[in-house]
């Protein structure tokens, strides 16, 4: 059987992956170091602007890891005074910042690929088509695995970050096509990497428009997926004494979830008894396999 994957999402200790996801955006920053020297230096030597203009496109994958990075970090800090439900948010909010990198990013090379193409430029050396195949093959991959790692934690500035990987692999496919029919068609086709990067740049808007109206989403506390609100629900009816859950409502921050559930019990049972049985459904729900982080249980006497 299919497994849920909302339900693998949220089995993860929040402490395990909120270090999965540090150590993942270090890696990113790393290779997205490596990557954008490599591009801009083979750029210059080899006369294409488009792998120069890509590979300062990957220095904003940096700036976007590093975002990544810090949400991690603050989304790590416990509760305080200020901050009662914990800095979760962090990690939603440093998502809706990649996300507007991803457009700007886009933006950018859309710009500078149309004021390219109205302008006179030589063809490119025929090894640039060898450096951009390993950041295809590369980025492409890194975006799979982040974009894994980031679902199996249920990290949304994870998640953009890895379509910022997506976008450079997409600009790095346009500049080698474009690059490759240059070559072949000589004079007269000098442009042809620029017309391609701006078609890239069509599906660099769409899924960063997709990311960015998916984090604001989480930041705005929006539902959470019907399987985990049934999920909760499960746990919460399996509680002794417990007739009915009445309402659930639960709000994503951070990897981990908030909720409010309102459960109705026997009304001729005592305040001590309703209380002791409200303290049991918060317990089973924080033991469960759900990566819960608090709940608030009121208690409702049946049939009222």
């Amino acid at each position: 059987m299919k497994s849920n994957p909302h339900h693998e999402i949220l089995s993860r200790d929040i402490g395990s992956s909120l270090e999965i996801g540090l150590h993942i955006s270090g890696i990113s920053i790393a290779i997205n170091l490596l990557l954008a020297v490599s591009k801009i230096a083979t750029g210059i030597i080899g006369n294409s602007y488009a792998l120069i203009a890509d590979g300062i496109e990957s220095t904003t994958d940096i700036v976007s890891s590093l975002i990544v990075w810090s949400g991690f970090k603050i989304s790590a800090k416990p509760p305080d005074a200020n901050h009662p439900y914990g800095h979760g948010k962090a990690e939603s909010i440093a998502g809706v910042l990649v996300s507007l990198f991803l457009l700007g990013a886009g933006l950018l090379i859309a710009t500078q690929s149309i004021r390219e193409i109205f302008t006179p430029q030589h063809l490119p050396a025929w090894y640039t088509l060898l450096v951009l195949g390993v950041v295809i093959a590369i980025k492409e991959s890194l975006y799979r695995f982040v974009y894994n790692v980031g679902n199996s934690i249920r990290s949304s500035s994870l998640k953009s970050d890895a379509w910022h990987h997506r976008s450079d692999a997409l600009t790095s496919a346009a500049a080698f096509i474009g690059i490759s029919i240059a070559l072949v068609g000589g004079k007269g086709y000098e442009s042809a990497d620029d017309w391609a990067a701006l078609l890239a740049c069509c599906v660099i808007f769409y899924n960063a428009f997709r990311m960015f109206r998916s984090t604001v989403n989480e930041v705005m506390d929006g539902a959470v997926p019907t399987d985990v609100e049934k999920a909760v629900r499960g746990i919460a009816s399996k509680v002794k004494g417990v007739v009915d859950v009445e309402k659930c409502r639960i709000r994503k921050s951070g990897l981990g979830l908030l909720m409010d559930i309102h459960v109705t019990v026997d009304g001729n049972i005592s305040v001590r008894e309703g209380h002791s049985m409200a303290h049991k459904v918060k317990d089973h729900l924080l033991h469960s396999k759900l990566a819960i982080q608090d709940v608030v249980v009121h208690i409702e006497p049946h049939g009222m």
